[in-house]
């Protein structure tokens, strides 16, 4: 199993150390990265792949991280697929400050489902989300599509 490096104050190295992949809400664990529900999440089932390495950008990398993070996203976006029938995705990042990241120094990739009219006047004029789905719940719907990938890595998309 690949650890990462500890950063003061860094929620994915935390999670990490816990140990505890449902606690964490760690759905996978690849050979460098990870994938990880996002504990405030856009629409139910926004998932996020993060390197186990703690770095802060892509161009950082070492050597396959970047090309692992790719295939799991192939996965999360057929697991989302197949969990929430989602019509479409959000994919992307937000590296540095300025471009919105929320955590500065440890690069992701989220994975937000998305279907036709997902979002409503509550989320842009009162800046609440509103939640079909409470995160373990997210987790639970989710893991079995993860697990088939763990055991039957020849089947993963």
């Amino acid at each position: 199993m690949t650890t990462a490096s500890k950063k003061a104050g860094c929620v994915f190295c935390d999670a990490l150390e816990i140990n505890d992949d449902r606690r964490s809400h760690i759905l996978f664990r690849g050979r460098l990265n990870f994938v990880i529900m996002n504990i405030y999440p856009y629409n139910s089932g926004h998932v996020m792949i993060v390197p186990f390495e703690h770095v802060a950008s892509p161009l950082e990398a070492p050597e396959g991280q970047t090309e692992e993070m790719v295939d799991l996203l192939k996965l999360c976006q057929a697991a989302l697929a197949r969990a929430y029938k989602a019509e479409g995705f959000n994919i992307g990042m937000n590296i540095g400050k300025c471009a919105g990241a929320g955590v500065l120094d440890h690069y992701h990739l989220h994975i937000v489902p998305r279907w036709g009219g997902d979002t409503n006047y509550i989320t842009v004029l009162g800046e609440t989300r509103v939640l079909a789905e409470e995160l373990d719940s997210s987790y639970n719907r989710l893991l079995p599509h993860f697990e088939r990938a763990s055991e039957r890595p020849e089947d993963l998309p």
